[in-house]
């Protein structure tokens, strides 16, 4: 056992609460969820109610790839900062500004004449996003000590779940309501709660900090995690990141279009399966949190995998009951529920993971693998989806989720091995 803080005395839970750290987190975990959901609740929720078919909805998923590709340019926000605010806030500032102006703009075009436009403004909110979460990263890193990580992290995931209701149920109200314009907009005016977050917090970490050279900010985080791990571990791991949550990353990809082709309106859907899937992924995230105090990472991510895995099947119900307002309450948040859990393992085990000399980098390169999926695999969810049907194509969903368990036995065993030595 490695035990190298056993003479540091453990602070009292309240103190670590009451910090105002953990404001930070939240209204920063808030600035980073909104464009995900707008990307992946709204705009798909858009584009159907213009009539645009599933195949061209699924596609669009494929325009997020900045969130598969980041750890390409962490090591830029790493090496370079703005000549103001300093290297955190500066870079966090301009990503919050860009996805304001951007989302906005989503608005102000027609899908069924305006494609192409569209196309190029998801894909600025993708990449604007992908690069506030490089630098909010490692910005709530840096400002977490040891002992608040644990705190600072699931106050961070919630308060990033909460900012769905934003785009996927107040948004989805409006525009029974409203124009697409106004509704686009008043979206994107919550970018504010970011951008006067980023003003107010002091920058934690210092310039002279940073790699010294573009060569060294590039290649020593990839050579300290394949020296660690051994390039075959390290390609199991990877393999595992990619795979753990594909299932469950398809089953919801098209989520929205599937339950307006079950007949519920954009209102029931803003106010049912938006409001179940808030509650199930923070109780979720909080469950997963206290159980994981009492049991270790490797046996949270079987547990709650298996949960994830059979949680699927609540998607079949769904599909063969039709419209019932109580079923989709019930599925969705029991599909929720799991997901909330799982994401609070994934994250435990790809920061157990993380060398805490490259945190921003490393950390972007993880979960960049784990947003593969919901890229790739999504994109084909529209097809899937017309050449078999809802309920054969969620059958296949949970299938598609077994392989992800499996590399459990490589990585994260349950009875688990010697521990290797940390960085």
């Amino acid at each position: 056992m490695f035990d190298d803080q056993a003479e540091v005395k453990p602070r009292n839970w309240r103190e670590i609460i009451r910090s105002r750290k953990m404001i930070t987190c939240l209204f920063l975990g808030f600035a980073s969820g909104l464009p995900l959901y707008v990307l992946i609740q709204l705009v798909p929720a858009w584009l159907r109610s213009s009539d645009i078919d599933l195949k061209t909805i699924g596609l669009f998923s494929l325009i997020s790839l900045p969130y598969t590709w980041k750890f390409i340019w962490s090591p830029l926000m790493d090496r370079f900062s703005f000549p103001w605010l300093g290297r955190r806030r500066g870079w966090a500032l301009f990503t919050q500004i860009g996805l304001l102006i951007s989302i906005g703009a989503l608005g102000m075009f027609n899908p069924l004449d305006s494609m192409e436009v569209i196309v190029g403004l998801v894909f600025m909110v993708a990449l604007f996003s992908a690069s506030q979460d490089i630098v909010i990263d490692a910005y709530r890193r840096e400002l977490l000590a040891d002992d608040e990580l644990g705190a600072g992290t699931s106050i961070f995931i919630n308060a990033y779940r909460l900012a769905s209701l934003v785009p996927g149920s107040l948004a989805l109200i409006l525009s029974d309501i409203v124009p697409w314009t106004v509704v686009y907009w008043v979206t994107a005016g919550f970018m504010l709660v970011g951008i006067v977050t980023t003003l107010v917090i002091r920058e934690v970490g210092s310039d002279t900090l940073a790699p010294h050279s573009l060569r060294e900010a590039v290649v020593e985080p990839f050579k300290e995690f394949f020296g660690r791990r051994g390039w075959k571990n390290a390609f199991w791991m990877l393999g595992f990141m990619l795979l753990y949550k594909l299932g469950d990353n398809m089953a919801t990809a098209l989520a929205t279009p599937f339950y307006m082709d079950m007949g519920f309106t954009l209102t029931e859907i803003g106010t049912i399966a938006k409001v179940a899937t808030l509650w199930s992924t923070i109780a979720g995230s909080i469950i997963g949190g206290i159980i994981m105090l009492k049991i270790s990472i490797n046996r949270a991510l079987w547990i709650f995998g298996v949960v994830q895995l059979v949680s699927i099947l609540g998607f079949v119900w769904l599909s063969v009951v039709g419209h019932d307002p109580t079923v989709l309450f019930l599925v969705v948040s029991f599909e929720y529920l799991g997901v909330g859990m799982g994401t609070v393992a994934l994250t435990a085990y790809l920061a157990r993971e993380t060398s805490i000399a490259f945190t921003a980098t490393q950390f972007a390169l993880f979960s960049s693998f784990v947003s593969i999926p919901r890229i790739f695999a999504n994109a084909s969810t529209g097809y899937l989806i017309e050449a078999i049907g809802y309920t054969q194509f969620f059958f296949l969903c949970t299938a598609v989720a077994i392989p992800g368990m499996l590399l459990l036995l490589k990585v994260a065993p349950w009875r688990e091995r010697a521990k290797i030595k940390p960085p």
